[in-house]
Protein backbone atom coordinates (compact mmCIF):
# COMPACT_ATOMS: atom_id res chain seq x y z
CA UNK A 1 0.00 0.00 0.00
CA UNK A 2 1.19 3.41 -0.57
CA UNK A 3 2.23 5.90 1.92
CA UNK A 4 0.25 9.05 2.18
CA UNK A 5 2.48 12.00 1.07
CA UNK A 6 2.00 14.93 3.93
CA UNK A 7 3.41 18.20 3.65
CA UNK A 8 3.48 19.80 6.99
CA UNK A 9 3.35 23.38 6.73
CA UNK A 10 5.55 25.94 9.33
CA UNK A 11 6.90 28.69 10.68
CA UNK A 12 4.97 32.05 9.09
CA UNK A 13 4.91 35.27 9.28
CA UNK A 14 3.41 35.97 12.48
CA UNK A 15 4.93 36.29 16.33
CA UNK A 16 4.17 32.72 17.04
CA UNK A 17 6.90 31.34 14.35
CA UNK A 18 9.03 29.83 17.00
CA UNK A 19 5.63 28.17 18.66
CA UNK A 20 4.55 26.87 15.07
CA UNK A 21 8.28 24.90 14.66
CA UNK A 22 7.83 23.84 17.95
CA UNK A 23 3.98 22.12 16.80
CA UNK A 24 5.76 20.91 13.27
CA UNK A 25 8.39 19.42 14.93
CA UNK A 26 6.22 17.08 17.02
CA UNK A 27 3.37 16.27 14.23
CA UNK A 28 6.27 15.39 12.05
CA UNK A 29 7.65 12.58 14.73
CA UNK A 30 4.10 11.45 15.40
CA UNK A 31 2.84 10.47 11.94
CA UNK A 32 3.90 6.89 11.25
CA UNK A 33 6.64 6.53 8.77
CA UNK A 34 5.02 3.40 7.87
CA UNK A 35 1.73 4.96 6.46
CA UNK A 36 3.02 8.50 5.92
CA UNK A 37 5.63 10.39 3.43
CA UNK A 38 6.40 13.62 4.70
CA UNK A 39 7.93 16.90 3.79
CA UNK A 40 8.40 20.06 5.15
CA UNK A 41 7.41 23.78 3.56
CA UNK A 42 8.85 26.28 6.04
CA UNK A 43 7.67 30.01 5.39
CA UNK A 44 10.19 32.32 6.80
CA UNK A 45 9.29 35.49 8.60
CA UNK A 46 9.90 37.68 5.62
CA UNK A 47 7.21 35.27 3.69
CA UNK A 48 9.75 33.16 2.13
CA UNK A 49 9.02 29.87 1.57
CA UNK A 50 12.04 26.71 1.91
CA UNK A 51 10.91 23.22 0.74
CA UNK A 52 12.35 20.95 1.62
CA UNK A 53 12.15 16.51 3.01
CA UNK A 54 10.73 16.23 6.33
CA UNK A 55 12.57 14.78 9.26
CA UNK A 56 13.54 16.13 12.56
CA UNK A 57 17.05 16.37 11.74
CA UNK A 58 16.11 18.76 9.51
CA UNK A 59 14.23 21.14 11.10
CA UNK A 60 17.09 20.93 13.83
CA UNK A 61 19.76 21.77 11.37
CA UNK A 62 21.02 25.13 11.59
CA UNK A 63 21.62 25.90 7.79
CA UNK A 64 18.33 24.08 6.05
CA UNK A 65 19.32 22.52 3.14
CA UNK A 66 16.14 23.38 1.27
CA UNK A 67 15.09 22.02 -2.21
CA UNK A 68 14.33 25.79 -3.20
CA UNK A 69 13.31 28.79 -1.75
CA UNK A 70 10.26 30.95 -2.68
CA UNK A 71 8.89 34.38 -2.72
CA UNK A 72 5.05 34.39 -2.50
CA UNK A 73 2.93 34.25 -4.76
CA UNK A 74 4.53 32.07 -7.45
CA UNK A 75 3.31 29.48 -9.92
CA UNK A 76 5.46 26.96 -8.57
CA UNK A 77 4.08 27.08 -4.71
CA UNK A 78 0.88 25.48 -6.06
CA UNK A 79 2.49 23.12 -8.20
CA UNK A 80 4.52 21.39 -5.34
CA UNK A 81 1.96 21.36 -2.98
CA UNK A 82 -0.02 19.83 -5.76
CA UNK A 83 2.80 16.89 -5.25
CA UNK A 84 0.99 16.00 -2.29
CA UNK A 85 -1.70 14.15 -0.93
CA UNK A 86 -2.59 16.20 2.00
CA UNK A 87 -1.53 19.35 3.37
CA UNK A 88 -0.62 19.94 7.16
CA UNK A 89 -0.90 23.70 8.07
CA UNK A 90 0.54 24.06 11.36
CA UNK A 91 0.44 28.05 11.55
CA UNK A 92 -0.57 29.75 14.33
CA UNK A 93 -1.79 33.84 14.50
CA UNK A 94 -2.31 36.03 11.11
CA UNK A 95 -1.20 34.71 7.52
CA UNK A 96 -1.50 31.09 8.40
CA UNK A 97 -4.86 30.58 10.65
CA UNK A 98 -6.49 33.72 9.15
CA UNK A 99 -7.99 32.17 5.56
CA UNK A 100 -5.34 33.41 3.45
CA UNK A 101 -3.00 29.96 3.41
CA UNK A 102 -6.38 28.32 3.31
CA UNK A 103 -7.53 30.16 -0.10
CA UNK A 104 -4.08 29.85 -1.43
CA UNK A 105 -4.70 25.39 -1.04
CA UNK A 106 -8.51 25.93 -2.65
CA UNK A 107 -6.91 27.13 -5.82
CA UNK A 108 -4.18 23.96 -5.99
CA UNK A 109 -7.03 22.05 -5.28
CA UNK A 110 -5.03 20.56 -2.52
CA UNK A 111 -6.51 18.16 0.71
CA UNK A 112 -5.75 20.65 3.91
CA UNK A 113 -6.28 19.70 7.42
CA UNK A 114 -8.50 22.45 9.71
CA UNK A 115 -11.33 24.87 9.03
CA UNK A 116 -11.64 26.66 5.54
CA UNK A 117 -11.15 29.79 4.09
CA UNK A 118 -14.22 31.23 5.52
CA UNK A 119 -14.52 29.81 9.21
CA UNK A 120 -10.46 30.80 9.50
CA UNK A 121 -11.04 34.24 8.62
CA UNK A 122 -14.22 34.34 10.92
CA UNK A 123 -12.80 33.13 13.64
CA UNK A 124 -9.80 34.98 13.33
CA UNK A 125 -11.62 38.21 13.94
CA UNK A 126 -12.94 38.06 17.17
CA UNK A 127 -15.25 40.64 17.01
CA UNK A 128 -17.11 39.34 13.88
CA UNK A 129 -16.60 35.81 15.58
CA UNK A 130 -18.64 37.25 18.89
CA UNK A 131 -21.11 38.65 16.43
CA UNK A 132 -21.71 35.63 14.59
CA UNK A 133 -21.98 33.60 17.58
CA UNK A 134 -24.77 36.25 19.61
CA UNK A 135 -27.02 35.95 16.10
CA UNK A 136 -27.02 32.11 16.51
CA UNK A 137 -27.75 32.38 20.22
CA UNK A 138 -25.08 31.39 21.67
CA UNK A 139 -23.85 32.67 24.74
CA UNK A 140 -20.50 35.21 25.01
CA UNK A 141 -18.18 37.22 26.89
CA UNK A 142 -19.30 40.94 26.51
CA UNK A 143 -16.69 42.88 24.44
CA UNK A 144 -16.54 46.20 22.83
CA UNK A 145 -14.49 46.52 19.96
CA UNK A 146 -12.18 49.96 19.96
CA UNK A 147 -11.48 51.50 16.08
CA UNK A 148 -8.58 52.85 15.09
CA UNK A 149 -10.82 56.01 13.87
CA UNK A 150 -12.10 56.51 17.92
CA UNK A 151 -11.05 59.65 19.66
CA UNK A 152 -12.35 58.81 22.89
CA UNK A 153 -13.65 56.12 24.49
CA UNK A 154 -15.54 54.86 27.78
CA UNK A 155 -15.36 51.39 30.10
CA UNK A 156 -18.36 49.89 30.55
CA UNK A 157 -16.99 47.14 32.24
CA UNK A 158 -14.60 48.55 35.24
CA UNK A 159 -11.40 47.45 36.09
CA UNK A 160 -9.27 45.22 35.51
CA UNK A 161 -10.09 44.59 31.91
CA UNK A 162 -8.44 42.64 28.78
CA UNK A 163 -7.33 44.23 26.01
CA UNK A 164 -6.02 42.46 22.82
CA UNK A 165 -5.83 42.88 18.91
CA UNK A 166 -9.04 41.55 17.35
CA UNK A 167 -6.95 39.26 14.88
CA UNK A 168 -4.12 37.82 16.06
CA UNK A 169 -3.17 34.92 18.54
CA UNK A 170 -4.09 35.19 22.49
CA UNK A 171 -4.30 33.32 25.47
CA UNK A 172 -7.05 34.58 27.77
CA UNK A 173 -9.44 31.49 29.25
CA UNK A 174 -10.26 29.60 32.01
CA UNK A 175 -11.80 26.85 30.81
CA UNK A 176 -11.16 24.75 27.40
CA UNK A 177 -12.73 22.32 25.57
CA UNK A 178 -11.59 20.70 21.90
CA UNK A 179 -13.48 19.82 18.86
CA UNK A 180 -12.44 17.18 16.69
CA UNK A 181 -14.57 16.46 13.29
CA UNK A 182 -16.03 17.74 9.92
CA UNK A 183 -19.91 17.09 10.11
CA UNK A 184 -20.27 14.89 13.35
CA UNK A 185 -18.06 16.88 15.49
CA UNK A 186 -17.43 15.21 18.87
CA UNK A 187 -15.99 17.27 22.03
CA UNK A 188 -12.87 16.54 24.49
CA UNK A 189 -12.86 16.46 28.09
CA UNK A 190 -12.96 20.23 28.76
CA UNK A 191 -9.45 21.41 30.79
CA UNK A 192 -9.33 24.08 33.56
CA UNK A 193 -6.23 26.44 32.94
CA UNK A 194 -4.83 27.43 36.18
CA UNK A 195 -2.65 30.20 35.08
CA UNK A 196 0.33 30.80 37.65
CA UNK A 197 0.70 34.38 37.42
CA UNK A 198 -2.12 37.25 37.51
CA UNK A 199 -3.57 36.19 34.36
CA UNK A 200 -3.12 33.75 31.29
CA UNK A 201 -0.81 35.43 28.92
CA UNK A 202 1.92 34.48 26.08
CA UNK A 203 4.17 33.80 29.48
CA UNK A 204 2.01 31.69 31.30
CA UNK A 205 1.13 29.90 28.04
CA UNK A 206 4.77 28.71 26.96
CA UNK A 207 7.31 29.19 29.73
CA UNK A 208 7.94 25.92 31.96
CA UNK A 209 5.39 26.06 34.62
CA UNK A 210 3.53 29.23 34.07
CA UNK A 211 0.52 27.33 33.69
CA UNK A 212 -1.77 24.12 35.01
CA UNK A 213 -3.84 21.90 33.10
CA UNK A 214 -6.42 20.48 35.02
CA UNK A 215 -8.56 17.27 33.59
CA UNK A 216 -11.26 17.03 34.26
CA UNK A 217 -11.83 20.86 35.28
CA UNK A 218 -13.28 21.55 38.75
CA UNK A 219 -16.98 22.41 38.09
CA UNK A 220 -19.98 20.77 38.19
CA UNK A 221 -20.92 17.97 35.79
CA UNK A 222 -23.82 20.23 34.28
CA UNK A 223 -20.94 22.99 33.35
CA UNK A 224 -18.59 20.23 31.79
CA UNK A 225 -21.52 19.47 29.65
CA UNK A 226 -22.63 22.57 28.80
CA UNK A 227 -18.88 23.60 27.64
CA UNK A 228 -19.21 20.51 25.13
CA UNK A 229 -22.29 21.60 24.02
CA UNK A 230 -21.91 25.12 23.31
CA UNK A 231 -18.01 23.95 22.28
CA UNK A 232 -19.48 21.73 19.30
CA UNK A 233 -22.43 24.37 18.59
CA UNK A 234 -19.65 27.49 17.94
CA UNK A 235 -18.15 24.95 15.83
CA UNK A 236 -20.87 24.19 13.28
CA UNK A 237 -22.39 27.65 13.46
CA UNK A 238 -19.06 28.85 12.58
CA UNK A 239 -18.85 26.27 9.81
CA UNK A 240 -15.30 24.91 11.35
CA UNK A 241 -13.95 21.78 9.75
CA UNK A 242 -11.01 19.14 11.11
CA UNK A 243 -10.15 20.75 14.87
CA UNK A 244 -10.88 24.01 16.65
CA UNK A 245 -9.91 24.74 20.35
CA UNK A 246 -12.81 26.71 22.02
CA UNK A 247 -11.63 29.01 24.88
CA UNK A 248 -14.74 29.19 27.85
CA UNK A 249 -15.82 30.80 30.84
CA UNK A 250 -17.58 29.45 33.57
CA UNK A 251 -19.15 32.20 35.94
CA UNK A 252 -19.98 31.33 39.85
CA UNK A 253 -23.10 30.92 38.57
CA UNK A 254 -22.49 28.07 36.65
CA UNK A 255 -23.15 30.31 33.50
CA UNK A 256 -21.04 28.88 30.42
CA UNK A 257 -19.44 31.67 28.03
CA UNK A 258 -18.07 30.83 24.86
CA UNK A 259 -14.86 33.59 24.12
CA UNK A 260 -13.42 32.10 20.85
CA UNK A 261 -12.37 29.40 18.66
CA UNK A 262 -8.81 28.87 18.02
CA UNK A 263 -8.54 26.69 14.53
CA UNK A 264 -5.25 25.64 14.45
CA UNK A 265 -4.43 25.44 18.38
CA UNK A 266 -1.05 24.34 19.90
CA UNK A 267 -0.14 21.15 18.34
CA UNK A 268 2.89 19.42 20.07
CA UNK A 269 2.46 16.56 21.86
CA UNK A 270 2.00 17.98 25.17
CA UNK A 271 0.00 21.14 24.01
CA UNK A 272 -3.25 21.32 26.30
CA UNK A 273 -5.27 20.02 22.44
CA UNK A 274 -3.13 17.05 22.42
CA UNK A 275 -3.26 16.43 26.47
CA UNK A 276 -7.44 16.82 26.06
CA UNK A 277 -7.77 14.34 23.62
CA UNK A 278 -5.91 11.88 24.92
CA UNK A 279 -7.79 12.11 28.34
CA UNK A 280 -10.51 11.39 25.99
CA UNK A 281 -9.27 8.32 24.63
CA UNK A 282 -7.24 9.34 21.60
CA UNK A 283 -4.18 9.54 21.79
CA UNK A 284 -1.55 11.89 19.59
CA UNK A 285 -1.18 9.63 16.78
CA UNK A 286 -4.61 8.99 16.50
CA UNK A 287 -5.49 12.26 16.45
CA UNK A 288 -2.56 13.07 13.75
CA UNK A 289 -4.61 10.52 11.76
CA UNK A 290 -7.88 11.48 12.25
CA UNK A 291 -7.29 14.70 11.29
CA UNK A 292 -5.20 13.52 7.74
CA UNK A 293 -8.36 11.36 6.73
CA UNK A 294 -11.06 14.40 7.58
CA UNK A 295 -8.79 16.40 5.26
CA UNK A 296 -8.81 13.84 2.80
CA UNK A 297 -12.75 13.04 3.22
CA UNK A 298 -13.61 16.50 2.89
CA UNK A 299 -11.57 17.27 0.10
CA UNK A 300 -13.36 14.04 -1.63
CA UNK A 301 -16.72 15.71 -0.96
CA UNK A 302 -16.32 18.78 -2.26
CA UNK A 303 -14.41 17.31 -5.24
CA UNK A 304 -18.17 16.28 -6.39
CA UNK A 305 -19.46 19.77 -6.38
CA UNK A 306 -20.11 21.50 -9.33
CA UNK A 307 -19.28 25.57 -9.68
Amino acid sequence: MARVRVAVLMGGRSSEHEVSLESARSVLEGLDPGRYETVTVEIGRDGRWALGPGSHAELERDGRSAMETLPVPTSRVPETLAGVDVVFPVLHGPFGEDGTVQGLLELADVPYVGAGVTASALCMDKDLFKSVLRDKGVPVTRSVTLLRSQDTFENPFGFPVFVKPARLGSSVGITKARVLGNDQPIASIPGEIVANADWYDYSAKYDEGGMELVIPPRVSEDAIRRVQDLSVQAFRVTECEGMARADCFVRDDGEVLVNELNTIPGFTATSVYAKLFEASGIPYEELLERLVQLALERHERRAKLRF
